[in-house]
C-alpha cells in the first residue's frame, strides 16, 4: 500500500472514529488532517527510515497529532479533547492487542509475549507524547495563532 493510500485511510478513519463519538461536522477536515499528518509520520519514520524502534515512531507521531490538536483548539476556539481522540486513533496499537490475543488462545507464548509488550510500549510511547505536549503553556499555542 503506498503512503498516500495509507495516510487517506487514516484521514477517513479519523473522521469516521469522530463521527462515531460525535465530534461535530464543522471540525472533520481538522480532525482527518491530524489523523493523516500522525500517521504519515509513523509511516516515514517506521516503515520508510526504520528509525530507532516502533515505538520512537509513535511516540514522535503522537506528540505531532497532539500538537496540532492543541494548534486546532485554539484557532477554532474548541475543547483540545475533539482532535485529540480523533486524531490519535490511528495510532492505537488495537492489532497489537488484538493479535497478542490471538497468540494466547493458540497457544504461542513467545509471539503473544513479543505482540504484547509491542503493544504495551506503543500505548506507553502515546501516554508520554500526550504528557510531553501538554507541558507546552497554553500561551504558546495562543501565540502561534494569534488571531
Amino acid at each position: 500500500m503506498t503512503l498516500l493510500t495509507q495516510v487517506l485511510a487514516a484521514a477517513v478513519g479519523t473522521v469516521a472514529f469522530g463521527a462515531i463519538f460525535g465530534v461535530p461536522k464543522k471540525y472533520y477536515v481538522y480532525c482527518g488532517l491530524i489523523g493523516g499528518a500522525g500517521w504519515a509520520v509513523y509511516v516515514i519514520l517506521w516503515e520508510g527510515l526504520h528509525f530507532w524502534s516502533e515505538s520512537v515512531a509513535v511516540f514522535l507521531a503522537t506528540v505531532l497529532v497532539i500538537f496540532l490538536s492543541r494548534l486546532c483548539a485554539v484557532w477554532q476556539r474548541c475543547p483540545v479533547t475533539i482532535f485529540l481522540i480523533s486524531g490519535i486513533f490511528p495510532l492505537v496499537p488495537g492489532a497489537g492487542i488484538y493479535w497478542t490475543s490471538f497468540y494466547l488462545v493458540t497457544n504461542q507464548l513467545a509471539e503473544a509475549s513479543a505482540r504484547g509488550f509491542a503493544a504495551v510500549k506503543a500505548a506507553i510511547a502515546i501516554v508520554l507524547g500526550i504528557v510531553f505536549v501538554f507541558e507546552i503553556p497554553q500561551g504558546f499555542f495562543r501565540k502561534a495563532v494569534r488571531r
